[in-house]
């Protein structure tokens, strides 16, 4: 057993300050232990949210001495626990009360993102041939447990607060998955270019390092999204081809 000093954020809606408490641990804690500990022992009143306690839920996302993480997979022997630990909400979502924030924003961004449309089927029985490397390719995209964690550390959307011009890396994510899907045969370029932002991102791969399910979202996302835009509507060389084509026909 051994004493250590956590620093929560209490307040709503914006409004609040940090307040320590000081408790034991034991081997093998996580924070969410921590802060489940204090809440029964000396806040009864403060609010987190959680739910699996596995790292699948993506419930229990905050800040841990400034770093965007899950509470449910941040072990104690992973911090330096001679000085306070420092817990606090997420910073590009609206607060609500303590660790608590208003992520509801990021469902309206994936209602705006086209819907996965299937070419027709391609054998007699009405089934598709696709090649393993081109469904393995997306397979990667499908662990999101959309804890916002890549989101939250987003200078775009953390600092910046350009909510209304960037849906931010997760939805970049599950945009590329549908881009890349071989059955996929609807065009979300020209929204990727207009309306959701994807040239705000200047690749610092910030998201690919707070994902707590290792996707490797910049280099496999975001960076093929950028070539496919830039292909479309930048590159020189694909401009000409369509003016000295189009004159030809």
């Amino acid at each position: 057993m051994a004493t250590a000093t956590f620093r929560i954020w209490r307040g709503e809606r914006g409004e609040g300050q940090f307040r320590d408490y000081t408790t034991e641990t034991s081997e093998g804690m996580v924070v969410l232990d921590v802060v489940h500990q204090i809440q029964a022992e000396q806040a009864n009143d403060l609010a987190v949210r959680w739910n699996c306690k596995a790292g699948k839920c993506g419930s229990c996302s905050a800040e841990i001495n400034g770093m965007p993480k899950l509470m449910c997979m941040t072990r104690l022997n992973t911090l330096p626990l001679d000085k306070p630990v420092t817990v606090e909400p997420m910073k590009s979502f609206p607060h609500m009360r303590d660790l608590v924030t208003d992520v509801s924003w990021n469902y309206e961004v994936k209602k705006r993102i086209p819907k996965f449309q299937p070419r027709r089927p391609d054998a007699p029985d009405g089934t598709w041939r696709i090649a393993q490397e081109d469904v393995e390719r997306v397979q990667e995209f499908r662990k999101c447990i959309e804890c916002y964690l890549c989101q939250d550390v987003c200078h775009v959307l953390r600092d910046h607060h350009m909510h209304d011009k960037f849906i931010g890396p997760r939805f970049l994510v599950y945009a590329a998955a549908l881009e890349m899907h071989p059955l996929d045969v609807a065009d979300r370029i020209p929204e990727l270019t207009k309306d959701f932002g994807i040239g705000l991102c200047n690749i610092t791969k910030c998201c690919t390092k707070v994902c707590p399910e290792n996707i490797t979202i910049t280099d496999n996302a975001i960076i093929p999204l950028k070539e496919r835009v830039v292909d479309r509507f930048f590159d020189p060389l694909s401009k000409l081809f369509k003016v000295f084509g189009g004159s030809n026909t």
